[in-house]
């Protein structure tokens, strides 16, 4: 007997093949565990024996080979050691994108509106009577042929220059972005893991631009004692490290590269958890993790007030709660004039893609 066979849909049920199961914890667990390949396939034999993530058709023996043959990973040539693909780096990416940003990496690619009409490169609802230069393939011609009829009659089709409608357009901007990542010790101190969830959402924002808004830029930078700029395919195997921290060095060094970009809109993301603690004078660095130093404090605060001048924007994002570390948070927004989220580590990547998104900026 041909035809079809129905059964009954179980929503609870993971329709997704053993592999994509088990290479969606596997992912998960390479950016807690930084990119070691090693230590993630631990922790993943634990969770296994724990709650039977594999049974006797498809084992971690098997998900191995299919990760290799698949090219999620590779063997050293020199050392030996298995290490991980660019592959796997874009798939850990599209996971934090997926987990943060939900299905926006679905959508179009496109810019960031600024709600003005006229001649732009995004075609809205509107339309207009056409005017001399108008490009032809913005013409809605349901709208013109309507128009021909209305104003002709319909026994002979006649269409003239003033029967033409064409679709309105809006104005996009491109916007050049710089996310500072706090690296400082204290991102893993207290027993609260701060660095992952910022590695997430430096992850998910790199996947966003480069899909959605291929036309921004967008550097990444971490500071502790020092500052550097680091590559996107660095963001899983990002460690803090044990440092102070010296924003000092992360505000210079962000404002030395959106110096060098041509694009008038410029902002600046900092994830951080504390005040600053390090300056560096010379040849030499300056700490003090006991309060606000003023030293410190007012080197920050000048550079902040520099970038207001610059017109470029600061949003912190404070991954902690306490109210000391937040006055000094309220006092650098006030002199940038900049935003401030007090996001703790589960929502923060809901406020960082609310502000990038809408781009809405006063500048006094």
């Amino acid at each position: 007997m041909r035809g079809f066979v129905f059964t009954r849909f179980d929503p609870n049920e993971d329709a997704r093949t053993p592999f994509d199961r088990l290479l969606s914890f596997f992912t998960q667990l390479l950016t807690y565990t930084s990119g070691d390949f090693e230590e993630a396939l631990q922790w993943l034999k634990e969770l296994d024996k724990q709650y039977q993530l594999t049974d006797k058709n498809y084992g971690i023996g098997d998900f191995l080979n299919d990760l290799k043959e698949k090219g999620y990973i590779k063997e050293n040539e020199h050392s030996g050691a298995i290490e991980i693909t660019p592959k796997t780096e874009q798939t850990i990416r599209q996971g934090a994108l997926e987990e943060i940003f939900g299905k926006l990496k679905k959508s179009t690619a496109g810019d960031h509106n600024i709600r003005k009409p006229g001649l732009g490169d995004e075609l809205n609802a509107e339309t207009r009577p056409f005017e001399f230069g108008d490009p032809l393939d913005h013409l809605d011609m349901t709208a013109s042929i309507r128009n021909a009829q209305i104003n002709h009659g319909i026994d002979s089709f006649k269409m003239h220059q003033d029967d033409l409608e064409v679709r309105e357009t809006d104005f996009k901007t491109q916007t050049s972005t710089v996310l500072m990542i706090d690296i400082s010790h204290s991102m893993i101190l207290y027993g609260e893991d701060r660095i992952t969830p910022a590695k997430k959402v430096a992850m998910a924002l790199s996947e966003l631009i480069t899909t959605r808004y291929p036309k921004d830029t967008l550097d990444i930078l971490v500071f502790g004692n020092d500052a550097w700029a680091i590559e996107i395919k660095d963001l899983p195997y990002l460690q803090v490290g044990p440092y102070h921290t010296n924003t000092v060095a992360g505000l210079e060094l962000a404002m030395d590269i959106l110096r060098r970009r041509r694009n008038p809109n410029k902002q600046i993301f900092m994830i951080t958890d504390g005040k600053p603690t390090c300056l560096k004078v010379g040849s030499q660095y300056y700490k003090n993790s006991f309060g606000l130093d003023r030293k410190i404090l007012n080197r920050t605060l000048n550079l902040a007030a520099q970038c207001k001048k610059l017109k470029i924007p600061i949003t912190t994002f404070m991954v902690a709660t306490d109210p000391y570390l937040q006055e000094f948070v309220n006092e650098f927004t006030e002199t940038n004039n900049g935003k401030a989220f007090y996001s703790g580590t589960d929502n923060l990547g809901k406020f960082l893609f609310r502000d990038f998104q809408s781009g809405k900026r006063k500048f006094y």
